[in-house]
């Protein structure tokens, strides 16, 4: 057993359910707990005058809780209890309102979640049987416990268990419970899903590659291709879908799509630069994404608009609104200096460093495609939202955003750029981390 694990209870007596604190854990914890922080502090100017607000915190701090220990899981089976715990605990932020709307959508999140668990659960049987423990170690466990005889059936089970994590993470073609979440749920609620529950699945998938199956059993096989092919079409079809969208919740959450995809692709390359893209665009997304769907409950909340090409002049009445929007679309694009522009670098120099054959380039160019497409659906509004034109007749209504929902706004803005200017620490721990499980 290891020493530096604490052993909540035993399910069996090879079965603990065990939680450890590694780089990757506290990577995930981190992002959690400030995006939960500005998300909460958000949610009390948004729900001011909410009468079921009680029943949305409980569910909240309950999701908190149950994520902290999903990232802490020492092995799979804790993860695999935690991440069922979430998709439940999680529901009610969806169905919040009580609309037809969102309870069909929180429906369609739990029936997407609970089949992509259980085809995680097919893998765990497998893994479990083969090597004998599913604790996560560097490298996988399966090193020495795969023949010729079983070696077909762990890297079946090892696909399955990437495509369930990969539901909750909004994978063509299992991503459609994220764009009929999203748009229903709070403002603040779509934040917390996009930014961070979306990428439990992408632990998950971190967990199975780089601690269960190991890279060296994976590389070069059909479930690294498969896995690779899936990615970079979601990484185009999500902006392209986002790009046609009107509806601007809907447009980020196809945003969120094609820029889940990135971080997956990034994951399948199993190199260490493009490791390390993949884990910065970890945080960088879940920074800028819960920022722009904060602008959109601001925009929501205060204007009653939620299409994207009815905020022309917006910038007149809400200009700092406006400015962190802009601030958080660039560091999505991927422009200098800005935090995304750090991760998508790294992932595309990983790309063509890597050993991959066609997708070395056929990667970086898809990912550029979908920046291109990226701003075709973002910079717009900021551009219509400062400069609407002659035509354009302004009303005399003012707009007053309570400080509940500007602080989190503009701290996030700050956050999507910050890290761009100096990015050394993270990128140089993260770059150590990934040579260690290479």
């Amino acid at each position: 057993m290891d020493e530096k694990a604490f052993v909540l209870f035993n399910l069996t007596d090879r079965l603990p359910i065990m939680f450890r604190c590694d780089e990757i854990s506290l990577i995930f914890a981190v992002t959690t707990l400030i995006i939960w922080v500005l998300c909460a502090y958000y949610s009390i100017g948004y729900f001011k005058h909410d009468k079921k607000i009680k029943r949305y915190a409980f569910f909240y701090i309950m999701t908190l809780i149950i994520l902290l220990c999903l990232d802490l899981s020492a092995n799979l089976i804790t993860f695999y209890l935690f991440y069922e715990m979430m998709t439940i605990f999680s529901v009610p932020l969806v169905f919040h309102d009580g609309t037809k709307e969102a309870n069909m959508a929180a429906l369609k999140y739990l029936f997407y979640s609970l089949c992509g668990a259980y085809m995680v659960l097919f893998g765990i049987y497998f893994i479990y049987t083969n090597a004998n423990t599913i604790s996560f170690m560097p490298a996988g466990v399966l090193e020495g416990n795969i023949t010729p005889e079983n070696q077909s059936v762990l890297l079946m089970a090892v696909f399955f268990m990437i495509l369930g994590f990969s539901v909750k993470g909004g994978m063509l073609p299992m991503h459609a419970w994220l764009t009929s979440a999203h748009p229903v749920a709070p403002a603040p609620a779509s934040a917390f899903l996009s930014g961070i529950i979306v990428k439990s699945g992408i632990l998950g998938i971190i967990r199975v590659i780089y601690y269960i199956a190991g890279p060296d059993n994976i590389r070069g096989t059909y479930v690294q291709y498969v896995t690779m092919i899936l990615s970079v079409v979601t990484v185009f079809a999500g902006s392209m879908l986002a790009y046609r969208e009107r509806l601007l919740k809907k447009r980020l959450a196809y945003s969120t799509v094609s820029q889940a995809s990135y971080i997956i692709f990034g994951l399948t390359v199993m190199h260490p630069v493009a490791f390390t893209g993949a884990i910065l665009h970890v945080v960088f997304h879940a920074i800028i994404k819960t920022g722009l769907f904060l602008f959109s409950g601001i925009i929501i909340h205060e204007t009653g608009k939620k299409y994207a090409d009815e905020l022309t002049g917006i910038g007149k009445k809400l200009p700092v609104v406006l400015w962190c929007y802009t601030f958080m679309s660039l560091s999505l694009i991927g422009i200098p200096p800005t935090a995304g522009f750090v991760s998508k670098w790294n992932l595309c120099i990983g790309a063509l460093n890597s050993d991959i054959g066609a997708f070395s380039y056929l990667g970086p160019t898809f990912l550029l495609i979908s920046a291109l497409l990226t701003a075709g659906y973002l910079l717009p509004i900021t551009i219509n939202g400062f400069l609407p034109g002659r035509d354009f007749k302004e009303d005399d209504k003012k707009i007053k955003v309570s400080m509940w929902m500007l602080i989190p706004l503009i701290i996030l803005g700050l956050l999507s750029v910050i890290p761009g200017i100096w990015p050394g620490f993270l990128t140089e721990y993260l770059r150590q981390l990934s040579y260690t499980l290479m």
